[in-house]
């Protein structure tokens, strides 16, 4: 594989000295709530003089229970996050579920990305990566690190050169999951950016009956030793009231939190360089 470590989205790059953050509510609840979500952390991001890329998924299309709420279309959701991103010169992602959603969200979004429970899945990784967009991977939770190799070889020979993986946590029994930050380093040997999600890798999965529960406020322990054991972004989800959140309210992080968050990733980024 080639190395690509270093990864240009948009004006920032994946991968440099600085860190990359992926912010975002996890769903589009409403393009007002959307909007809003994305003038906050604009707004904290400028303040605390980190680049970010937000994110929101247009539709939720892996849900504990079939009552649970999902989102828009995707035409409309990536209609949306891209006229965000154009108000506020910042790239967007989001996440992508069949070869067709790859095609409508490749007109709008700069970073597909690809769920950790589809990874795996050829035509979707074969049809993203001859959209011509950069991918982000999300290493599935029954995967080990090495085996991402495979992924990056799919994408190599669709033509992708403009790819990252993302660690999200591993399996570890029912209803649970653990994060190994060996992960980190041994996906960076493959030769591309790796970004750590936080919010994920705190989830349990169907741990609330007909939802999935969490410890979110394990989410920042989990983004501090990801950025002491060397990853070159940080996904978080983050909520103005997770409690009231539509999707996965249990793992966000409060949007009031963010700012010192982001303050001690920094520094913990500036110790280790």
């Amino acid at each position: 594989m080639p190395n690509c470590s270093e990864l240009k989205i948009g004006s920032t790059v994946l991968g440099g000295r600085d860190l990359l953050f992926i912010l975002g509510p996890c769903v589009i609840e409403t393009p007002e709530f959307t909007r809003r979500m994305a003038s906050k952390i604009k707004a904290i991001c400028d303040g605390e003089g980190v680049n970010f890329v937000f994110k929101a998924s247009y539709d939720k299309a892996n849900r504990t229970s079939a009552k649970s709420f999902r989102g828009t279309s995707v035409r409309d959701g990536c209609q949306l996050l891209s006229e965000i991103g154009a108000t506020h010169g910042v790239p967007v992602t989001t996440d992508i579920h069949n070869p067709e959603e790859a095609a409508i969200a490749a007109e709008f979004i700069d970073i597909l990305q690809i769920p950790a429970f589809l990874c795996r899945q050829t035509d979707l990784i074969v049809a993203a990566a001859k959209t011509g967009r950069i991918v982000n991977v999300k290493k599935g939770q029954f995967l080990a690190p090495w085996d991402m190799k495979n992924v990056a070889a799919k994408l190599e020979a669709s033509g992708c050169k403009d790819y990252f993986f993302t660690e999200r946590g591993t399996t570890f029994g029912y209803n649970n999951l653990v994060a190994d930050m060996r992960a980190i380093p041994w996906m960076k040997e493959i030769g591309c950016p790796v970004v750590f999600d936080a919010t994920h890798s705190v989830q349990r999965p169907g741990g609330a009956g007909e939802t999935t529960g969490g410890d979110g406020k394990l989410a920042p322990v989990l983004a501090r030793a990801a950025v002491a054991s060397g990853c070159d972004g940080v996904f978080l989800e983050t909520h103005e009231n997770p409690a009231l959140a539509l999707s996965d309210g249990p793992n966000q992080v409060p949007l009031e939190e963010l700012p010192h968050l982001i303050k001690q990733l920094k520094a913990i980024r500036d110790a280790i360089l």
